[in-house]
């Protein structure tokens, strides 16, 4: 029996597709600079138990495995093996439970973003992870360990994911942690295979912590003069008690480019504009509306003593519109022909040397680099528009340079997947690597999950 033949005795002939019956979706996620490879079979699992069959037919054929979401990442972890089987989660879309009690969600892994933040809006919750494409799968973004906006207070996908059910190549099905917030009990297998890129296992279903959610919002538009001033206020704002939800820096190009690609008027004098150079972004909320207006005036307060030229609270449809257009940064940037997207983050004190390194490193290599951030979380997002390869290598390397050199790392939330592993693999310590790779050798003994991601 061929290696097709076996697939569909596991999920039924119509959930294997082979040649071009497999659409040109599966080829490929959002990264810019993979490589489209369109897989040997896909196979559309429905049940754990499915997905554990099929991993112990992958075994046995020596044939290496890429899980795929919904395509949205930007590392290049979902690009699969010509020879390979992709295995989409788009029939595996279940929001198993809402526990109002103990404020979890257990979900599978192909339930997107939107799907989770309409059905916890009906209860009075949210799952407070943002990193901007509503699309995204939780399987997805745990396997990244995707961030966002909203990890300057509520962290990143990590310290959400309570539980796994996941399942080894071996065919073996895990489950780990639960609904409960803390446990000493071993190693800590959730947590090691969130952000591991479908290298370790494959999640089936995922037990996420959830939060309250806060009835009333703000949003403050602070333009500077220059990126230092905005870059060095932003450990004040963070360290100011405020609590803010969203803090995150434009550069003046940026902001100029989404706005115009939203087709927003943000109300910023003529004057204001054309001498600024970057913006600090401010979201506050609070569960009183007069509690948030004196917060809204202290963070106006600050900001002007911080080197703002003024403060703006923007009304509530100009201000969601300037939010979906930064989380939608990445295709503005795409659409204006950057090469490369990168996600550097480091210690959020260390922007203001790191932004000057930029400078630096682009005019070195005579690249145009520019972006945006998560500055409360020290995440920088930056496009690089540079078409000679060579001097594009240059660039990067000497960004992910840079930002090691501060105490950072090469990825805040998009992960290293192919895009980002060589520069990985020549600058991380090597003892780190040395024991990634066992520990990958501990749970894929037979190397097929995702090969070539984070290891050659």
């Amino acid at each position: 029996m061929d290696l097709a033949a076996k697939l569909a005795d596991v999920v039924g002939a119509g959930y294997v597709l082979t040649g071009a019956d497999a659409s040109e979706d599966y080829s490929h996620d959002e990264t810019l600079s993979a490589e489209p490879v369109r897989p040997a079979y896909v196979v559309r699992p429905a049940t754990a138990a499915e997905v554990a069959d099929l991993l112990r037919v992958a075994t046995e054929a020596n044939t290496p495995v890429t899980a795929r979401g919904s395509g949205s990442g930007l590392s290049g972890a979902a690009v699969p093996r010509e020879n390979g089987i992709l295995v989409s989660f788009d029939r595996m879309t279940k929001v198993i439970e809402i526990d109002t009690d103990n404020h979890v969600a257990v979900v599978q892994p192909g339930v997107t973003l939107q799907e989770l933040e309409d059905r916890t809006a009906e209860v009075g919750l949210v799952y407070p992870v943002y990193p901007g494409e509503l699309s995204a799968s939780l399987g997805g973004t745990a396997a990244t360990n995707a961030g966002g906006m909203r990890a300057v207070k509520y962290g990143v996908t990590r310290h959400h994911v309570l539980g796994l059910e996941a399942v080894l190549p071996t065919g073996e099905v895990l489950r780990t942690g639960g609904k409960f917030v803390k446990a000493s009990t071993g190693y800590d297998l959730t947590q090691l295979i969130v952000g591991s890129e479908g290298t370790l296992a494959l999640i089936t279903e995922a037990t996420l912590k959830l939060q309250p959610r806060v009835a009333h919002q703000a949003t403050v538009l602070a333009p500077f003069a220059d990126l230092d001033t905005v870059v060095r206020a932003v450990p004040k704002v963070v360290g100011s008690g405020l609590a803010p939800l969203i803090l995150e820096y434009i550069d003046a190009m940026t902001m100029g480019a989404i706005t115009y690609t939203a087709d927003l008027q943000l109300g910023i004098p003529d004057q204001v504009r054309d001498t600024s150079q970057a913006y600090l972004v401010v979201m506050l909320e609070n569960r009183a509306s007069d509690r948030l207006d004196a917060d809204v005036e202290a963070v106006g307060t600050l900001l002007s003593e911080l080197g703002a030229v003024d403060a703006y609270v923007l009304p509530g449809p100009s201000a969601r519109k300037l939010i979906e257009a930064r989380e939608k940064a990445f295709f503005t940037a795409k659409g204006a022909g950057a090469d490369e997207i990168i996600d550097t983050v480091l210690p959020r004190a260390s922007l203001p040397q790191f932004m000057a390194k930029v400078t630096e490193i682009a005019q070195a290599n005579e690249s145009f680099v520019v972006g945006c951030g998560h500055a409360g979380d020290g995440n920088v997002h930056l496009a690089v528009f540079q078409k000679d390869t060579e001097k594009r290598t240059a660039t990067l390397r000497g960004l992910f340079e840079a930002g090691m050199a501060l105490g950072g790392a090469i990825s805040g939330e998009h992960g290293i997947g192919h895009a980002k592993k060589h520069y990985f693999l020549d600058l991380e310590d090597p003892a780190k690597i040395d024991l990634m790779r066992r520990i990958k050798q501990a749970f894929d003994p037979a190397g097929i999950l995702n090969p070539g991601v984070l290891f050659d």
